[in-house]
């Protein structure tokens, strides 16, 4: 507005008008309509306002009365919209108090549509490797393949593939899944391979296995040297279990043979497979401190000792022919000295003691059994016999004519006999001793049988009787006892004896060293013996008897066991 207006303003308005006004063009039109009036027209302005005012209030309240149902809407709109309007201030405040965490939200949608996309494309990505992915995934199951199909070697190559692949991406999960089950076929062909160790290998199988077992890098070279060996027992002892022992003889010789082939099978294996020298940079090189040749010595000990232990159970049960069995193990014993274990000396106690303990049961069932005839032998009225028993024979090592007139003492030297033979076939020069006094204990009791049917009988005999009781005496002393003491000597020559102990054969006869004691023998009949002069037994006569029988054998057939007639 203009000055002139607001002057006329102030003075039509001096307590001051509403600030709205100003920017109502129809007031400002109206000040410049007013400002154009005369004073007359001014005069006349405020009856016409009020005439204006009045004509509008009454085309108002026209409009009123004849509206007022719009009116009443209008208000009632009004209302509802002054309402709304608040509803909306409120939903707008609160959406203004919600709008920072809608924004966070946003950005964190944007930042994960971000990661899908990436997903997405590494999808993609994945999708267009998927064969070579797919390779790498199927490995555990190309390792099981192989193991199952026995291809080792290409087992071994895929696992050092699949080590490097992990070496080289170590910080990806899958890798390390990968490594794991592969790890687990692992163990499989472990067991596998040791499984192929327990059974019958051929050398270069046995060579190939090793090989792998030792690619595989999973033993040190003494813990693969006592698996190899742990291995190979169990297929060995397999082999002696699998042998019938219903027979003791069969089940020793099987035991023999199996043992013998085996045994050398194995340490040919073990030879050929690891290297013994001590000095060995390679050796040398693993360990410094282990001697690795005590693990094969200390097992093939252990087998060994197995298989003494084996032997002396089966001979202590009784075999049908011991020299046989010891031509065996005596073989077996040499073909071990090729590999430095010639374990024969071990065999010898073994035996001497079996031979000894079986020819000290022979000659006790000798005894017992002669023991028993005593006491159903009489001689009671019994008479001169008619069959010439003096006669001399031709054979040196014929058995006396004069034994057949007494059954008892035939059938005893049947017995002792019998022993003989069987001794004859292996007798160990050690047990020459024991052989000796077994023999003089059991003539001894023969002597005391006799002494007592001498004591039952002595009252009832006739001239007769006493006759052939001095002839049994007679017999015994002078015809059985010489006899087995030939018999002993053709068995353990003296000659042999004393090559060994480096002494004569007065040295032997005065040590009573392969020689019976007849003075001990006979005491308890002497006083029953006819009086006469012993010969003394000289070097010379007993070389030169010894001389005639070496090469002859002990026998005496069931022709020539005569049984008396009573």
């Amino acid at each position: 507005m203009t000055q002139d207006e607001n002057e006329l303003l102030k003075l039509l308005f001096p307590n001051g008008y509403p600030d709205e006004w100003n920017s109502n063009s129809t007031f400002s039109e109206y000040i410049t309509k007013l400002g154009s009036y005369n004073v007359d027209e001014l005069v006349k302005e405020p009856n016409k306002l009020k005439e204006e005012q009045i004509a509008t209030t009454e085309h108002t309240q026209e409009l009123a009365v004849s509206n007022y149902k719009t009116f009443i809407q209008t208000s009632q709109c009004s209302k509802d919209l002054f309402n709304r309007f608040n509803t909306i201030e409120l939903d707008l405040f609160k959406l203004l108090e919600n709008i920072p965490t809608f924004e966070q939200k946003c950005q964190t949608f944007a930042v994960e549509t971000n990661d899908i996309n990436t997903l997405r494309k590494l999808n993609s990505l994945t999708l267009t490797r998927n064969a070579q992915l797919l390779e790498i995934l199927e490995l555990p199951q190309l390792m099981d393949s192989f193991i199952k199909d026995g291809l080792y070697e290409n087992a071994l190559e895929l696992a050092s593939y699949v080590r490097r692949l992990y070496t080289k991406h170590s910080d990806i999960p899958i890798f390390k899944s990968i490594l794991n089950d592969v790890e687990k076929s692992w163990l499989v062909m472990l067991h596998q391979l040791l499984s192929q160790l327990r059974s019958d290998l051929t050398l270069p199988k046995s060579l190939q296995v090793v090989g792998y077992l030792r690619r595989m890098e999973i033993f040190t070279e003494s813990e693969l040297r006592l698996k190899f060996l742990q291995a190979r027992d169990t297929w060995f002892q397999n082999c002696l279990i699998s042998i019938s022992n219903e027979d003791t003889t069969y089940h020793l010789n099987k035991t023999i043979e199996i043992t013998r082939v085996n045994l050398f099978i194995i340490v040919t294996q073990y030879r050929a497979i690891f290297n013994d020298d001590e000095h060995s940079p390679l050796s040398e090189a693993r360990n410094s401190n282990i001697n690795q040749n005590i693990i094969f010595f200390g097992w093939i000990r252990n087998k060994i000792t197995q298989f003494l232990t084996i032997l002396e159970n089966d001979l202590q049960k009784g075999v049908s022919s011991i020299d046989s069995v010891l031509g065996q193990c005596m073989f077996f014993g040499l073909s071990f000295s090729k590999v430095g274990c010639d374990f024969r000396p071990l065999m010898v106690k073994i035996f001497t003691k079996v031979i000894s303990k079986h020819f000290q049961q022979s000659t006790s069932n000798a005894t017992k059994n002669f023991e028993k005839n005593m006491e159903k032998f009489t001689l009671i009225n019994r008479n001169h016999p008619s069959v010439p028993w003096r006669m001399k024979s031709t054979d040196p090592i014929q058995p006396p004519d004069s034994l057949i007139e007494f059954y008892p003492l035939a059938d005893y030297l049947n017995n002792i006999l019998t022993s003989f033979n069987d001794l004859r076939l292996c007798p160990p020069i050690t047990i020459v001793c024991d052989v000796v006094d077994c023999l003089e204990t059991s003539l001894l009791t023969v002597c005391k049988a006799i002494v007592t049917l001498y004591a039952q009988e002595r009252q009832a005999f006739n001239s007769n009787s006493k006759d052939a009781f001095t002839r049994l005496c007679i017999s015994f002393a002078d015809d059985l006892v010489p006899y087995l003491q030939k018999c002993i000597h053709i068995i353990f020559p003296p000659n042999i004896i004393t090559a060994h102990l480096g002494v004569n054969v007065q040295q032997l006869q005065k040590e009573n060293i392969s020689f019976l004691n007849k003075v001990k023998i006979i005491e308890p009949i002497k006083h029953l013996l006819p009086a006469k002069i012993e010969p003394v037994l000289s070097e010379i006569s007993i070389e030169e008897t010894i001389k005639d029988n070496e090469n002859s054998e002990i026998m005496l057939n069931a022709s020539e066991e005569v049984k008396i007639e009573e």
